[in-house]
């Protein structure tokens, strides 16, 4: 892989992982294991049936855990430990022929490019979590998969499409954090003054 095609990867599994960690494993795992990606050697332990099945199982429990309210917010509790480090390990298996200082670098770009793609989902349920419908929940839900899904195939097969994506992902999650934290601030001052 060159290093255009090793920063996408890295980008775009970073991403998705802080979305749906085992949405992007299985993805890359089924993508790899059909002939239709080829991931650096490194990285191909994801198409190996253990693993592909864990990550197939771990998602059908995410996947209900994050269509329930409250519950979803505990599952991306845990998460927050779970998915950024996860995503910084694929990444520097993407950039497995690089030097050890370039496969770091990777790593803890796309953690951090996790973090915030996790952030953002986290704080955006836990908001529309006080909301009495459950529909908001499951669409956000639904999206956020098949967000993941798509963009770790586009990180496989369009290296500068995914990196322009992940960029406007990136600064719209930097928006969104920033606005739901002035409501969490604005809604903890209303609750002290009552």
């Amino acid at each position: 892989m060159n290093p255009l095609e090793t920063l996408a990867l890295a980008l775009g599994t970073g991403f998705s992982s802080g979305l749906n960690l085992y949405a992007t494993v299985a993805t890359l795992g089924v993508l790899q294991r059909l002939g239709v990606i080829h991931l650096p050697q490194a990285m191909q332990v994801v198409a190996h049936p253990w693993v592909m099945g864990i990550a197939a199982a771990l998602y059908l429990v995410e996947f209900f855990a994050d269509k329930i309210p409250y519950v979803d917010t505990l599952w991306d509790s845990i998460h927050t430990f779970i998915r950024p480090p996860a995503a910084g390990l694929l990444a520097y298996a993407a950039a497995g022929a690089a030097p050890a200082e370039w496969r770091w670098g990777a790593a803890l770009l796309a953690a951090g490019v996790a973090l915030t793609s996790h952030g953002t989902k986290a704080s955006a349920r836990a908001a529309v979590n006080t909301s009495p419908e459950p529909f908001s929940n499951w669409a956000l839900s639904f999206g956020e998969d098949l967000l993941a899904v798509w963009l770790s195939w586009l990180a496989s097969v369009h290296p500068v499409a995914t990196i322009v994506v992940v960029a406007v992902l990136v600064a719209l999650s930097a928006f969104l954090l920033f606005h739901l934290f002035r409501f969490a601030r604005k809604a903890f001052r209303q609750m002290r003054s009552v």
